[in-house]
């Protein structure tokens, strides 16, 4: 099929940002294959990979003979070639660019998080240490910016859900999956969003590959 839609995935299925996209794709209700690349030998690096990649990273999106990576502009990339599909960036102006924010925030920053509860602890169940004193104040950082976004009944974000709270219930999912402290509000909104079908169906694919 020329416009076939193909998602470039880590074969151990542990990337947070194919997770997104993966979502994306199943909340817009499109077909598409998925593809596991060997990062364990350099697969990412090789051959015609690397060459539609051009960043050489995971994930990548294949749309006919048009190819993306880094997964936000994949998201939105989605968003906009299929908008007759269900939406997953809000509607109104600001909302959607508080989406986009959440989303640059929790791949820019909290790179302490990111180090010492990489996605292996959640998707592979490693068994990490407890936080050092620089991640524990990533941590609070993290905290205090979902508390003042997760509204009180711990729903979702904007009142119907977006991709954003995919994104945001990941990186505090790093947190919450791994015992670490964490208000009853946003350990519910987690739990919440963790059981979204979309979700769980890539929660499935990391349970297979990784037993």
């Amino acid at each position: 099929m020329p416009n076939a839609l193909i998602l470039y995935v880590n074969r151990g299925y542990t990337s947070p940002y194919a997770l997104s996209t993966f979502v994306t794709l199943r909340e817009k209700n499109l077909a598409f294959d998925v593809v596991e690349i060997d990062m364990n030998v350099d697969g990412h690096k090789q051959g015609d990979y690397r060459t539609r990649s051009l960043t050489e990273r995971i994930p990548t999106l294949v749309h006919g003979d048009f190819a993306l990576s880094e997964s936000s502009a994949m998201d939105e990339y989605l968003e906009d070639a299929f908008p007759e599909t269900p939406r997953v960036y809000p509607s109104g102006v600001r909302e959607r660019a508080r989406a986009r924010q959440i989303q640059a925030f929790v791949r820019s920053d909290l790179m302490p998080i990111r180090i010492e509860r990489s996605t292996s602890t959640v998707f592979q169940h490693e068994k990490p240490a407890p936080l050092s004193a620089e991640a524990g104040a990533a941590a609070e950082k993290l905290i205090s910016f979902a508390d003042a976004l997760i509204p009180a009944d711990s729903g979702n974000l904007f009142g119907v859900w977006s991709i954003a709270d995919t994104d945001l219930a990941m990186m505090l999912n790093r947190l919450v999956h791994n015992g670490d402290a964490v208000p009853e509000k946003i350990a519910r909104y987690v739990r919440s969003q963790w059981a979204r079908p979309s979700v769980q169906a890539w929660v499935d694919l990391a349970r297979i590959a990784n037993s």
